[in-house]
């Protein structure tokens, strides 16, 4: 496995982003297009395509709410733990200064930049990508939902 970076640490599910959602997407185009030229059918065709739109929302609202509001949990956690492993101080009593997307940049960082980044973070109000792309070692997260 290549190293994780700032360019590469987007990740995606193949069955899920490249295998349901495009036969989804194939599949309202289908139906669109049988509602434009279906004549007496229309109406039926009109519901088959607002069921499958229905089906592809409700599916990536159900899989993003369960998946991230469990993994965003887990990264404030260890973030956390980190945080006072590293400075034996407690991160809650910094955390107002710190959006969830900080902290979520905030967990790329290798341990001897944590501390200091989480610093620089509440000081200079950096959004999470400039937090990222000031990781100079970065920490892989490689098993996220």
């Amino acid at each position: 496995m290549r190293p994780q970076t700032f360019a590469n640490h987007v990740r995606y599910y193949t069955p899920h982003h490249f295998v349901f959602y495009p036969l989804l997407l194939i599949a309202i185009t289908g139906s669109l297009r049988a509602y434009f030229h279906a004549g007496e059918h229309q109406h039926l065709w009109l519901a088959i395509t607002v069921l499958l739109i229905f089906i592809g929302w409700s599916s990536f609202m159900m899989r993003q709410h369960y998946a991230l509001g469990n993994q965003n949990r887990i990264i404030r956690m260890e973030l956390r733990f980190r945080y006072y492993v590293l400075t034996g101080k407690r991160l809650e009593l910094l955390e107002e200064g710190l959006s969830f997307s900080q902290m979520a940049a905030l967990r790329f960082a290798s341990d001897g930049e944590l501390p200091g980044l989480v610093d620089r973070a509440i000081k200079e109000k950096l959004p999470p990508d400039q937090i990222k792309k000031s990781i100079v070692q970065w920490l892989p997260d490689t098993m996220r939902a």
